[in-house]
C-alpha cells in the first residue's frame, strides 16, 4: 500500500504514532477548527485493531448468534428455526464483509477526505518532536511535529507464563475473531469479557466442546456477581463447560505449524489443570488480559522511565500529556495510557487530546473544569462504560457494590428481576436477566449500575448519564420510561428502593 503523501514533505503541526479509531480522532480533532495540519503513522490498518481484529468483527460473529437464540424461544420464529444451526460460512463471510476483508481503503479515503495524511511504516520518537518511520521494505525517514506528538500504539494480547503455552502458538483475540478454521474442541484460557464473548460465537458457529478455564471463583470477576453467574449458568444450558477456581499449569503441543491467523495452529494440544485434570483440544484461545505496546517506540529517547512505569503504560495527566516528558508535546491515548482498554474510551481520551493541541497551539488558556472540552475526567471516576455481547448482554458503568464499600464509601443497593417487566416479556418467552443500582446516599446519586439480559445494551448509556452528570434520585423519579421497552427497569429499581426507604429500611 501506498503512502498518502510526499515522500519528501518531513514536517507536519500534528503526528500521531498509531491509526487505531482514537489516533485518527485525535488527528481529526486536533486540525478541523485549528488549521492545524496532522499525519498518521501506521504500520498495519489505519482503523487499527477495533476495526479488524477486535469489536467490530466479534460484533459480527455475536449478532448472528444472538438473533439465532431470540429466534429459537420465539412462537412464529421457533417452528420456522426448528433445531437448525447458523450456516457458519455465512456467518464468516458476513465477518470478512464488516472488516472489509481487512483491507483498509475506506478508512484511508476517509482521512485524506479530512486532511489527515497517512504515512506507512513502524514510528518511533528519536527525540523532542522527531520521529522515526521504517517503511515496510525497511527504508527510513524522519519526520518532525512543529507541535505536538500523539502517541496512540495500543495493546497486545497477554501470554501468560504457563509451562509451553507460548511454544504451542496459542490463538489470541486476533485469531478468534478472524477465525478461518472452526476447530472441534477449543480450550479457552480466561473468564472475562474477550473470554466469554469468545466462547459464545465459537459454540454458536459450530464449536463442538468449547472449555473455559478461570482461575477466578467466577466469570466476569470485575462485574457483579450475578452477572458471571447467570452466564455460568447460560453456559452450561448451551453446552459449554467452566472450569472457574482453576488455573491452566502446562500446556503440551505436538507440533507447530506456521499457519496464519485464524488456522489451526498445529497438532492437538494437551492443557494440564490446577486441580489435576486435563483438557485436550484442537486449539487453545489466551484470552487473560492485554499488554501495553510501548516497547520499542522511543519513549526513553525523550526522558520516559519504564521502570517507573505500571507494567508498561504511559502514564498521563488529565490533558493526556504524558508524564515525566518535558514540554507538553507528547500525549498518550488509548490503551497505552492503561485508564480503560476500551476503544470509545480511547475515542473520548482522542477528542480531548485533539482540543488541547488546538488549544495549546493557539496559545489559549485551558479549561480544566470538569466537562470541559479540555479535560479528560470520565474514566477515572469510575464512570467508564462497557458492554459484554453474551447471551444475555451484560451492560455495567461505575462502581459494583464491592468496588464502593472498599472505596469506603456509604452506599445503599437495590436490584430487580429484569424478567419481570412488560418491556422484556414482550422480547422472548425465557427472559433471563436482573439489574442492580449503587446509589451514595451522601449525595443520592447513582454511582454504579449492571445490567444482565437480551437487548440491554442501550440501556448503559442512560446510566452513563445519570452517573456522569450526578443526576438526583428526585429528578430521575421524573425520567419517565417508555412502554413497554427495557427502559421501565429504571422505573421498577426506583420504587423498590423508595418502598424500601419508607418502610424505614
Amino acid at each position: 500500500m501506498q503512502a498518502s503523501v510526499d515522500p519528501d514533505r518531513s514536517e507536519w503541526d500534528v503526528i500521531v504514532i498509531g491509526g487505531a479509531a482514537a489516533g485518527e480522532n485525535a488527528a481529526q480533532y486536533a486540525g478541523q477548527f485549528s488549521g492545524l495540519d496532522a499525519v498518521i503513522v501506521e504500520a498495519e490498518l489505519v482503523g487499527g485493531e477495533c476495526s479488524y481484529w477486535a469489536c467490530m468483527p466479534s460484533k459480527a460473529l455475536l449478532r448472528p448468534v444472538e438473533v439465532m437464540s431470540i429466534s429459537r424461544d420465539l412462537p412464529g420464529m421457533k417452528e420456522i428455526v426448528g433445531g437448525s444451526e447458523l450456516d457458519a460460512q455465512a456467518v464468516l463471510a458476513r465477518r470478512d464483509r464488516v472488516v472489509n476483508n481487512l483491507d483498509d481503503t475506506s478508512q484511508v479515503d476517509w482521512a485524506i477526505g479530512a486532511g489527515i495524511d497517512i504515512i506507512r511504516g513502524r514510528g518511533r520518537l528519536r527525540g523532542e518532536l522527531t520521529v522515526v518511520v521504517t517503511a515496510p521494505d525497511g527504508a527510513e525517514r524522519t519526520i518532525t511535529a512543529r507541535h505536538a506528538v500523539v502517541l496512540d500504539t495500543g495493546s497486545s494480547s497477554l501470554i501468560p507464563p504457563i509451562p509451553g503455552l507460548a511454544e504451542a502458538r496459542p490463538w489470541t483475540s486476533r485469531d478468534v475473531t478472524n477465525l478461518h478454521e472452526i476447530p472441534r474442541r477449543i480450550v479457552i484460557v480466561g473468564g472475562g469479557v474477550v473470554a466469554c464473548e469468545s466462547a459464545t460465537w465459537l459454540h454458536g458457529v459450530g464449536v463442538a466442546e468449547v472449555t473455559v478455564v478461570e482461575g477466578a471463583p467466577t466469570l466476569l470477576a470485575k462485574n457483579e456477581p450475578f452477572a458471571g453467574e447467570i452466564i455460568e449458568a447460560q453456559f452450561a444450558k448451551a453446552g459449554i463447560s467452566v472450569r472457574t477456581g482453576t488455573r491452566v499449569t502446562a500446556v503440551q503441543r505436538g507440533t507447530v505449524n506456521e499457519a496464519q491467523v485464524g488456522h489451526v495452529h498445529g497438532d492437538e494440544v494437551t492443557v494440564t489443570l490446577s486441580d489435576g485434570g486435563t483438557v485436550i483440544a484442537d486449539e487453545i484461545v489466551v484470552a487473560a488480559g492485554r499488554k501495553p505496546n510501548s516497547d520499542d517506540i522511543g519513549l526513553e529517547s525523550v526522558g520516559w522511565s519504564r521502570e517507573a512505569s505500571q507494567h508498561g503504560f504511559v502514564q498521563v495527566d488529565d490533558h493526556l500529556a504524558v508524564q515525566g516528558v518535558n514540554g507538553e508535546w507528547l500525549y498518550a491515548i488509548g490503551d497505552l495510557c492503561g485508564r480503560a482498554l476500551l476503544t470509545h474510551m480511547g475515542k473520548y481520551q482522542a477528542r480531548i487530546v485533539g482540543e488541547v493541541i488546538a488549544a495549546r497551539a493557539a496559545g489559549e488558556p485551558l479549561d480544566d473544569a470538569p466537562f470541559s472540552i479540555h479535560t479528560d475526567v470520565v474514566d477515572r471516576d469510575h464512570q467508564v462504560p462497557q458492554v459484554t455481547f453474551t447471551d444475555p448482554e451484560i451492560g455495567s458503568v461505575g462502581y459494583t457494590e464491592a468496588e464502593a464499600r472498599d472505596a469506603g464509601l456509604d452506599i445503599e443497593t437495590v436490584e430487580y428481576d429484569m424478567a419481570a417487566l412488560a418491556g422484556t416479556y414482550v422480547l422472548r418467552d425465557d427472559y433471563i436477566g436482573r439489574a442492580k443500582l449503587v446509589v451514595d446516599r451522601a449525595q443520592d446519586v447513582v454511582i454504579g449500575a449492571t445490567f444482565v439480559g437480551t437487548g440491554i445494551a442501550e440501556l448503559t448509556h442512560s446510566a452513563t448519564t445519570a452517573i456522569v452528570a450526578k443526576v438526583p434520585l428526585p429528578v430521575l423519579w421524573h425520567v419517565v420510561p417508555s412502554y413497554p421497552t427495557a427502559s421501565e427497569i429504571w422505573l421498577r429499581l426506583l420504587e423498590a428502593l423508595n418502598t424500601r426507604r419508607r418502610n424505614g429500611g
